[in-house]
């Protein structure tokens, strides 16, 4: 273990996963706010009347009430459960990537990729990393005609950090053929994040056909 964190739990910070502390009820909830099976990414939520609850942001009602909903509190940060009961940490909830307690947001990378004339469409999540806490990840799909390379690899995290920063650079690049879309559009960064880390994908309904 390495100690505690801030949402009450004993996290052991190589692997990036721990369980409650005692007086800690947590739970892994769906945006619909219903528990999510074993296995499955969630938001960590966590019951509201634990010792030391956060109570809200100064002169803020509006953000402190997105943080509250049927009598939890939302944590911020995507986990998923193991049968033994720990809590694994996949990433956070919001637009944002914690790589060395530097933020960087998706889009950035995004669009940074998408200005090199070799690709076509990228999208960029956050994943768990032992140093890090987390780290840049983009999938990339190539114009036609163009072959993924280590070279090219190499080319587009260069563009990524003198058009973004260093930190924003990805640590891995995927090249895939397609990327998965909601039907307005809008990449589904949740599936992209399920099946980078091995995770079941849960509900497909918004998938575009």
């Amino acid at each position: 273990m390495c100690g505690l964190s801030d949402n009450g739990f004993y996290v052991n910070c190589t692997h990036l996963h721990g369980q409650p502390v005692e007086g800690i009820e947590a739970a892994i909830l769906d945006d619909q706010g219903a528990v999510v099976p074993d296995g499955q990414v969630g938001r960590l939520c966590i019951r509201r009347g634990w010792p030391s609850m956060f109570l809200g942001y100064l002169e803020q009602p509006e953000a402190t009430a997105a943080k509250f909903s049927g009598g939890y509190y939302d944590s911020g940060d995507r986990v998923h459960r193991d049968a033994d009961g720990y809590f694994w940490f996949a990433g956070r909830a919001d637009d944002v990537i914690n790589t060395a307690g530097h933020l960087v947001r998706p889009f950035e990378v995004e669009s940074a990729l998408l200005e090199r004339p070799e690709v076509a469409a990228s999208g960029a999540i956050a994943a768990p990393d032992d140093i890090m806490f987390e780290k840049v990840v983009a999938f990339v799909v190539l114009r036609p005609g163009v072959q993924p390379s280590t070279r090219l690899g190499v080319e587009l995290r260069i563009a990524v950090s003198n058009r973004v920063s260093t930190y924003g650079a990805p640590r891995d690049i995927v090249f895939v053929s397609s990327l998965p879309r909601t039907k307005s559009g809008k990449i589904m960064r949740r599936l992209l994040g399920a099946r980078y880390l091995g995770l079941p994908e849960g509900d497909l309904s918004s998938l575009e056909d």
